[in-house]
């Protein structure tokens, strides 16, 4: 495994996102042990990065990585979110980045995750009710009592970014970014470029769609979320087929699968990139993994970056209020 570092965070070249495990897919949450024995082994594999968050569950995701980390915390770069849930009543689901928010919510974070620090603590989305300056202002003081070593953002457009890195130093960026969602590239990767801070893209493998494994949606879970997806559903996923056909067709050029090849294309675009796989599997660990050492010719980046766009927005109209651009 090679490692890169976002700004001066120094983290596994592929991450491994936890969510998962407990929440939102089709089986969340109905077998720790493999998930735990998944999160060992990309471990062992050379993975640092480790991505959760408070609304993963809520709570019981922060709190699966507390018991399995027990004994390797150091070995860690743990990462995790905040300002998803309102702790002053509201609860989950509701935007609050208010300092005293985020303060009750890094507490109950490092009781779930049995540690005495957070290493990249990011704000899950921006909330357009409190100013990202006093947000940023109060991850400081956190960083300034060890509580938190480095700040991130999620989902943030330009002017955000900047005006919450003016007031401490932004480490890193989470955004969705992918074969089939290039949104990051035009306005958000340049900002990040000028101002040295580094991309984490989510959902590398678009939900599990470039893996080509997804023919159907029959056998999704009725609270796997991407059965209301848009490009989940329809005539919408019928188009896409052909993206993940494509990825399909170079993968058997390399002697690789569409998963290790969407991933290799991810991290053709820079060495300040470090995409988070999530998986609840050990196969799937070892799979995402061993993309770290798969090279693809310039004609096969090329080709992969003209694949059309996918059809159907990737979020629905509700989770898209969250986001800015």
């Amino acid at each position: 495994m090679r490692y890169i570092k976002l700004r001066d965070l120094e983290v596994s070249r592929i991450g491994l996102g936890a969510m998962g495990m407990s929440h939102g897919y089709t089986g969340s949450g109905t077998d720790e042990a493999e998930s735990v024995r998944t999160l060992h082994r990309a471990l062992e594999l050379g993975v640092t990065l480790v991505d959760t968050a408070e609304i993963y569950g809520p709570y019981t995701n922060e709190e699966l990585l507390g018991r399995a980390l027990k004994g390797r915390r150091e070995q860690v770069v743990l990462a995790t979110k905040f300002g998803l849930v309102s702790h002053a009543g509201e609860g989950a689901w509701n935007l609050d980045s208010s300092p005293a928010n985020v303060r009750a919510a890094v507490e109950g974070s490092l009781e779930r995750l049995c540690t005495d620090h957070i290493d990249l603590y990011y704000q899950h989305r921006v909330d357009p009710n409190v100013p990202v300056e006093e947000t940023a202002g109060m991850v400081g003081e956190l960083v300034a009592e060890g509580k938190v070593r480095f700040f991130g953002l999620s989902e943030a457009g330009p002017d955000t970014i900047r005006r919450a890195h003016a007031v401490h130093p932004v480490t890193a960026v989470q955004s969705e970014y992918s074969l089939w969602t290039r949104g990051v590239e035009e306005r958000v990767l340049p900002v990040l470029r000028e101002l040295n801070i580094g991309l984490v893209p989510f959902s590398p493998l678009g939900r599990g769609f470039l893996t080509g494994t997804i023919r159907s949606t029959d056998r999704f879970d009725e609270d796997d979320f991407r059965r209301g997806n848009p490009r989940f559903t329809g005539e919408n996923f019928q188009r896409n087929l052909a993206i993940a056909d494509e990825v399909q067709a170079v993968a058997a050029e390399v002697g690789a699968t569409p998963a290790q090849v969407a991933l290799a294309w991810l991290l053709a675009q820079g060495d300040d990139i470090a995409p988070i796989t999530g998986t609840k599997r050990v196969a799937r660990a070892e799979e995402n993994t061993a993309a770290d050492s798969v090279t693809l010719t310039a004609e096969q980046i090329a080709n992969l970056g003209s694949l059309p766009v996918a059809a159907g927005d990737t979020h629905t109209e509700a989770q898209a209020q969250m986001l800015e651009r």
